[in-house]
């Protein structure tokens, strides 16, 4: 496994965006997770992770995406609009409990869904999983009412599974696998 990311460092760069390695020291990354920790959406199709303060958000870089960095070389990085610097919202990959493998996640804030942000995101993860983290394989989870997650995930190429329970998940959720195996090659 690669070295722990530094934060602020660049993880992989697309024609409009960068992925950068998140800080808990970084304002525009506690203000971003702020925002996207409250959207509506968020709540509803991820979870109510119960940050209401820009210290909360902090320290929930913490203890979750610097944590990662440190133990896996991997976590959600913070996407930032190339032309204005903003920060959009966050893809990467999750080493979750109950998964046997890294899933890849992705959320943005409203106003920036719906412009292929979250694709041109995730491709760039993809991309760094297996050529700087050597990962063949990935998962990924999603609310079953999720539409527009689920139809992301297929175009991405990714191939719906099964229904799984996970622990400290309040439903079930579909498994996705990538790359999607033929049901010839599925044992």
């Amino acid at each position: 496994m690669s070295s722990a990311l530094m934060p602020g460092q660049l993880v992989a760069e697309t024609g409009r965006l960068r992925l950068l390695a998140m800080s808990d020291a970084c304002d525009e990354d506690a203000e971003m997770m702020l925002r996207l920790l409250n959207d509506p959406a968020f709540i509803r199709n991820i979870a109510d992770r119960g940050v209401r303060t820009l210290e909360e958000a902090r320290d929930y870089l913490r203890n979750g995406a610097l944590r990662s960095y440190a133990e896996h070389g991997f976590a959600m990085y913070a996407v930032q609009l190339k032309a204005t610097g903003e920060r959009i919202g966050n893809c990467g990959l999750v080493r979750r409990e109950g998964l046997e493998g890294p899933d890849l996640g992705y959320a943005l804030l409203p106003g920036f869904c719906g412009h292929g942000y979250a694709k041109e995101a995730a491709q760039a993860v993809l991309a760094d999983a297996r050529d700087r983290l050597g990962l063949d394989q990935m998962l990924a989870i999603v609310n079953p009412d999720n539409a527009p997650s689920i139809g992301l995930l297929q175009k991405l190429g990714f191939a719906f599974e099964r229904m799984i329970a996970l622990p400290h998940v309040d439903r079930a959720v579909k498994l996705f696998r990538y790359p999607a195996l033929s049901v010839e090659a599925q044992p």
